[in-house]
């Protein structure tokens, strides 16, 4: 059995479909492609699907993972390009590589987020976000479907910086999917995944709570990255790296095996 890990989006108007939805259309995607999945066993087998700490519904993402098991081996980058065929416009499939490591969702460990504030002067949000970094604890409710929760939203936070929109709009890396012509305030955060979840929109709370940042439309939330972070550059780093490590590895470990028994051999 091979496993394929995929890392996916969720743009534009599609980063309103719920995890569900995505569910439904990759499914008739891996159907459309012919991908020769494994299913599971019992009297309603599904076919092996592994999702890892799908993004609200409501926020874009360039960042979604999930890992899927065939009965055939297939090349990850062609099944990458079949799959992204069959999906429409939004959901596209931007990564793939074959499962050499165990522990996908253990790698996913912090997400940087972009919030773009519409109408908000970046100076007010650079108060709001210093006034947020500089508590201890930074106390939000949410409900649940227990009722209402309080936690505290500032402990997740191991970054939270404003950027220029302008600046923003021209870096090279990924973008929030609302980009705008509009003055309005950027900023970008690390948040840890931690229990009880936090989330860009407690992180919202928090401001409003300590700097009463309130912005007039609601903001544009996207999921730039997640992965493994390194608490000493403050970076999150790329969860499928060891995969793709360990497939390059592969060649020159089976030809030193190779060697090794060839020096072995009697003469």
């Amino acid at each position: 059995m091979q496993r394929i890990r995929l890392r996916y989006t969720k743009r534009g108007r599609l980063r309103f479909t719920s995890h569900r939805d995505f569910q439904r259309a990759f499914e008739r995607a891996l159907r459309r492609a012919v991908v020769p999945m494994a299913y599971s066993a019992g009297f309603t087998p599904h076919p092996k699907v592994s999702y890892a700490n799908a993004a609200p519904t409501g926020t874009g993402s360039e960042a979604e993972y999930l890992e899927i098991a065939l009965t055939e081996a297939r090349d990850p980058e062609k099944l990458r390009e079949l799959l992204d065929e069959s999906l429409p416009a939004g959901l596209d499939i931007i990564d793939a590589v074959e499962a050499r490591t165990s522990g996908l969702a253990d790698r996913l460990t912090a997400s940087v987020w972009e919030l773009r504030l519409d109408g908000v002067d970046p100076a007010e949000a650079e108060r709001a976000v210093e006034a947020f970094k500089a508590a201890d604890t930074v106390e939000v409710q949410r409900k649940t479907k227990n009722g209402m929760r309080t936690f505290d939203a500032r402990a997740a936070v191991a970054s939270l910086e404003t950027h220029n929109a302008a600046a923003s709009s021209k870096s090279d890396g990924p973008q929030a999917d609302r980009p705008t012509d509009q003055p309005c305030a950027i900023l970008r955060l690390v948040v840890r995944h931690v229990t009880p979840a936090v989330r860009p929109d407690d992180v919202l709370s928090g401001l409003r709570a300590v700097a009463d940042l309130a912005p007039p439309v609601a903001a544009a939330v996207t999921r730039l990255a997640q992965g493994l972070f390194d608490e000493e550059t403050g970076t999150v780093t790329d969860p499928l790296a060891p995969d793709r490590e360990a497939v390059t590895a592969a060649p020159a470990d089976r030809s030193g095996v190779a060697a090794s028994a060839a020096a072995k051999a009697p003469a």
